[in-house]
Formats: C-alpha cells, structure tokens, sequence
C-alpha cells in the first residue's frame, strides 16, 4: 500500500500512517461494532489530519528508565508494532534526517529529574499517532510486565489504559466522538488542537487539575481539545412582582380624613396621607399625627433618629403633649390640675390619628405623666395672663421636653427596665420637624436636619416649591456661625470638623445625645451608676474629641410662620431619607400631578420641535406607564416613596430597579438609602380662600 505523505510545517514531505484496521479489537464495548462509520471515518481522518502545532516535550516514566535502561536507547527507532492498540497498528513513519525533534534539555537535566521523582508527568500531542518499538524488540519489557517502553510520541499513560478508552482517542482527535455523543459534544470540523479554547480561564467554576496535564501539550490548557457543548451558566435574575412591590410599599401607609366641622370650627386640612419605609432594622424614624381637642388646630410631624430608635420613640409620644399643654389657656390647666389631684378622669387633650405599627410605650407611661404634670404645674405658678403665642409655645415645649430627658437620665429610676430605658433615651439622639396648622395660620417648629416644603400651584397650573424650614447642618452657614459664636475662639476649627459637630454628629440640633450636652464628669458619673448594659457600651463610654466647653448641641427649634394662601395645596413633611434622593422641586411636581391629575389630559407639549411617530408613541407611552403609577397609589406619601426609590434617570418608575431596592437585605439597605418618613397634609383651598375673604 502506498504511503500517505503530506507537507509538514517545514515544507517537508512525512509519511502519514495507513488507516486502522477496523477489526474488533479485545475489549471493544457492545455500543461499537467493527463495522461502525465511526470508527471507519476516524480512521480514514486520521490517516489524512496532519499535526499542526509545534510538538511538545516528552517526559518519560522514571521508574521506566531506571528499570529499562536498554530500552532509553532504543526507542526513538523506525516504525514498528505500536503499543496500546494492538500489533498490528504500523507506528509512523521516519521524520526526516537532521531534523531535530524535540529541543536538548540537558541544562535543566538535573532539575527536571528532581521535580519528576516527585510527581511523574507525560504530556504528548493527541493527535500525533502513537511511536512504534525498534524492530524485534516488543513493545512490553519482558523483563518487568506491564511496564511500557519509553516512547517519544506517545504517552505512558495510555498503555495502561482498557482497549474501549484508547479507542475513544482517535475518536475525539479526528472529531468523531460527537457521532457518539451528539448530545453531549458537537463538531465543528476543524483540528481540536488547531481550535481557540471556548470560553477563558477566568470563567471556570473549578481551575483545571494538574492530572490531565497527560493529556494536554505542554503549557495548554485541556479544554482547548474538547469543544463540548457550551452551557452558558445566565444568572437567573429574582424580581419582586408588583403585587409583592406594593404590600412592601403599602404596608405602614396611613390616610386620614379630616371632617369639614368637628362642632368647634371649619378646618383648613381636608386630611393627610402618610408612609414609611424602613432600612435599618427596626427603623429609626417615627410619625405622629394629632388633633387638639382643648384648643384649636391640628400637630403633625416626623422624627428622625440616630443612634438608635429610643429618643425618637419617645419624642413622637410625648412632643405633642408639651405642645399642647403649652397652648392651653390658664383656667384649662387649673382644670386639669385640680381633676388629677382629686382623682377625677382627665379631659382628653388630644386625638391620635396612628396606624397600628406606631405604639406607645406603656411601661414608662407613668414617668411621662409626672414630667408633663410638673411642666404644667410650673406653667401655672408662671401665669402672666396673656395670651400664649403659638411660636413661643413651640420653642418652650421643645426646648422643655429635651430637658426632662436629661434630667430623668441623671435621676435614674428604681426600676431597672425604666432606668435602662431613660438612659437609652438620653444617650441616642432625634431630629423633629413638627407644623401646627389652626385655620389659616401654619407655624413649623424644626429641629435637625429633616424639612417641611409647601406645594404651591401658580395661576397657569405649574407648581412650586416653597421652603418652610432649614436644615440645622454644615450646608447651613448661618447655623455654623451660630456654633462658633456660642463657643471661644480656640475652638473654631474644630467644633465643625469635616461637615460635622466635633467631627462626628450630622445634625447641628437633636433631642437627646447627652454625650454632646452633658460635661464629662458627669457622662462619667451616670454611666458608672448606671446599669451594666449602658457600663459595657463603648458608644456611650467614648468622650468626643475637642469637647472643652459643653454643651455643643440644642435641641432649641427654628420657627417658621405661613399664612395659607388658595394656591398652598398640600404640606409635605419628611425626614432626610426623602430629600437626600429627590429635589424639592420634583417632590412638589410629582405630588401635585398625582392629586390634580391633570397632566393626564393635557395635550402633549413638544415645544415647537419636529417629532417622529416614534418619538410620541414613546412620549404617550411614558404618559400611560405614569397613569398605571399613579393609579396604583391611594396614598400620596406611598407615590413619593415609590419615586424616590425607584426612579430612574428620566424620572419614571423603574420596577427593576424598585424590586431590587426593596430586596436589599437589613444590613445592606442602610449603605444605599436612609429611613424615609413623609407626611403629605391637603389644604382645602375653599376654606382658606373663606378665611382670607373674612380677613380682608
């Protein structure tokens, strides 16, 4: 038979071997028949695919070569009897004279030899039949049984391998393993090793193992000659749906309805909607909502705590009631004061208006009626008999309530749940931003840093945003150089330091944080006669640095007084959560949009520009997705959270981006966004237009 040659890379002409005999070979499993295509089609194709890559190393076994030493020096002979695949598989055919083959190691002979007595390694090209024994010499040593000769084309692994799985060799260097497996592996028709490997090493779940370096050229990886199937591994991505989107959003959602006439006077509010929504665990923010019964108008605010939730918790129950007693006349106060002392049930000062989550805390219910009962007992002996002006009676009873809990922390209490409780109270911190609105009349008490903006809708329907508070913080030149005029002047780089007081607290005036208002003698004291759980806190151990001439902090509120026009709609409260994602502006505009509606009927506005088909049926798109928005929401503060949230860089809703906003987990929620607290209070434009009418 003639010899088979072909072009080597060097121009060379190299015989290739002749086709393999398709005789059942021992061990050939059932699922192959001699006559199988397969192994015809192998056969022919590897007769006919010559090596295309530059060859590799050989290492020989060394247990072979010091067992075999004849055997070194022969076995780079002419062709004969290959081993593995039976006698009658032709070896190669002789490379050209003067050619070397493989490089000389014989500098790095010594150090090859001491990293393979430790761990044996054969790499060869797959594709490369395999080296034949020198002619008369068998292809096993008779000498030591089962151990192969050493060969330069073909690994010693594979003489030790079963007869199924070498036949499986040319299979999948000639590319005809997928006839097999077709499910498993597919085809391209070109060379294995001539192939770019299919994905990069990065990608692998699991580095590849250094045995299949048997397997593999020198320096290549083995996925580079299987071209399996490529399974594309998508990470599956897990939304929240809408309907599981809006029971997170909807589910500390709270509207009121204030009736026209309470049987004392028409009210200016037609009621409020309010909502939170949580990222630190619990949430630190709180809300209240309450209409004096004693005297004329309604309270509303948010509270906004740090180090904690304890301050806030008590300053949403017990602020209102400081308020209101404050603004009680003289002959009320005796009233309430001579009922107490007789036993007698107490007239109601206040209606709450809470949703079920907001509690209040019944264990110290009883501190909290003494404290309130000797600040109306003090009100009493300081009777001047004039009337209170509601902006002095907010700053009094802000500024007293903040007393009562430091002093109740320095007192302390025999039980030992309450005097952990007040120390809590004192040692954390709150920011308030509260507005009193009787008739006509709105006046704002804020303290920190959260903000009260009104709606105002101008006479060609836009609206804008009128500011009623400031924020109590480094952004606030006026409240920096109110810090540095309260203190000396060696002081003045370091009492804001870095956009916060002493280095470390954001908000310029909070409720509690004693750390900051208290001297450090007493922080000492009380801490020391303090309970373990507060002795063991190193927050309330620490002393802030550069605290020289206390106390840095007030809890002192800035009013802001507002007559109500017929163009103020709606009062939002909110605490930072609200304004560190959305500008006031939009605020307004989303809120106004969503309870006028009108933007849903107007004609769309293009400004004089040529617009595409496309670009409107884009624009009304955008319009519709706003009204399916709108409509998903009953509550207005749940609107704004839902914005705030989920808004994406042209405004709208993004609902993947809501979802996975939402399905932050606690400790990863709080690095994203704030607690977020808003309260939204609709005017009745009639009722004020009514009131002006009558002032006028």
């Amino acid at each position: 038979m003639t010899p088979v040659t072909s072009q080597n890379r060097r121009g060379e002409n190299a015989a290739l071997p002749p086709p393999l005999p398709l005789g059942r070979p021992p061990h050939l499993p059932p699922c192959l028949s001699p006559s199988d295509p397969s192994l015809a089609a192998s056969s022919r194709l590897h007769a006919r695919l010559p090596c295309s890559h530059p060859p590799g190393r050989p290492t020989a076994n060394r247990k072979a070569r010091r067992g075999l030493g004849a055997a070194r020096q022969g076995a780079r002979a002419g062709p004969g009897p290959g081993r593995g695949l039976g006698p009658e598989y032709p070896g190669p055919a002789p490379r050209a004279a003067g050619r070397r083959r493989y490089p000389s190691y014989s500098r790095n002979r010594s150090r090859s030899r001491s990293r393979s007595r430790s761990r044996s390694r054969s790499r060869s090209c797959l594709c490369r039949p395999p080296a034949a024994a020198p002619q008369g010499r068998p292809a096993y040593s008779p000498d030591v049984p089962g151990i192969p000769v050493r060969s330069s084309s073909l690994p010693l692994y594979s003489d030790a391998m079963p007869a199924p799985t070498q036949l499986l060799f040319p299979l999948i260097r000639n590319c005809e393993f997928s006839r097999i497996c077709g499910s498993a592996c597919y085809c391209h028709h070109t060379h294995l090793c001539c192939s770019p490997p299919p994905f990069p090493h990065s990608r692998l779940r699991y580095p590849p193992q250094k045995a299949f370096s048997t397997f593999c050229r020198p320096k290549d990886p083995f996925w580079q000659y299987t071209h399996a199937r490529r399974y594309t591994a998508t990470p599956q991505k897990f939304y929240l749906t809408p309907p599981q989107v809006n029971s997170i959003l909807k589910a500390n959602e709270y509207s009121f309805k204030v009736p026209e006439f309470d049987g004392k006077n028409i009210s200016s509010i037609l009621g409020f909607d309010s909502n939170q929504l949580p990222a630190n665990a619990p949430i630190e923010d709180r809300r209240s909502a309450a209409t004096c019964l004693q005297t004329r108008g309604m309270l509303l605010g948010v509270f906004d705590g740090h180090a904690g939730c304890a301050c806030s918790q008590a300053v949403s129950e017990r602020l209102f009631y400081y308020i209101a007693v404050s603004l009680l006349p003289h002959e009320t106060l005796l009233e309430i004061e001579n009922a107490v002392e007789n036993g007698r049930t107490l007239l109601p000062i206040l209606q709450w208006h809470k949703h079920p989550n907001d509690y209040f805390s019944k264990e110290a219910s009883k501190l909290y009626f003494n404290s309130l009962r000797t600040y109306w007992q003090e009100l009493i002996d300081l009777n001047t008999g004039e009337t209170t002006d509601v902006k002095e009676a907010l700053i009094n009873a802000f500024k007293r309530l903040d007393n009562d809990i430091s002093l109740e922390a320095q007192v302390g209490d025999p039980n030992s749940f309450l005097n952990y409780l007040v120390l809590r109270v004192a040692f954390s911190g709150a920011t308030a931003c509260v507005a009193h609105v009787d008739g006509v009349d709105l006046h704002v008490a804020n303290t920190g840093d959260s903000r009260a903006m009104l709606g105002v809708q101008e006479e060609d329907g836009s609206w804008s945003a009128v500011t009623l508070s400031n924020d109590h913080n480094a952004q606030n030149e006026s409240e920096v150089e109110r810090l540095k005029l309260e203190h000396p002047k060696a002081e003045a780089k370091s009492v804001v330091k870095q956009d916060r007081l002493l280095g470390l607290l954001m908000p310029f005036r909070a409720f509690g944080d004693v750390k900051f208002k208290w001297s450090i003698d007493l922080q000492k004291r009380v801490i020391e006669s303090g309970p373990d759980q507060l002795n063991n806190n190193e927050y309330t151990k620490f002393i802030p640095p550069n605290y020289h001439t206390p106390p840095y902090l007030t809890a002192e509120p800035e009013v802001t007084y507002h007559r109500l026009r017929p163009q103020d709609k709606f009062l939002v409260l909110a605490t930072d959560g609200l304004w560190e994602t959305m500008h006031r502006q939009d605020v307004v505009k989303l809120v106004g949009e969503y309870l006028t509606g009108v933007h849903h009927q107007s004609p769309i506005s293009v400004g004089g520009y040529k617009v595409t088909l496309g670009q409107m049926h884009g624009l009304l798109a955008e319009r519709r997705a706003k009204i399916s928005s709108a409509f998903e929401d009953q509550n207005a503060a749940t609107h704004l959270i839902r914005h705030a949230v989920g808004n994406n860089e042209f405004g709208a809703v993004d609902h993947e981006r809501l979802s996975k906003m939402l399905s932050l987990p606690e400790e990863l929620a709080r690095m994203y966004r704030d607690d977020i607290t808003i309260i939204v209070v609709h005017f009745n434009s009639h009722v004020v237009g009514a009131y002006q009418n009558q002032g006028q």
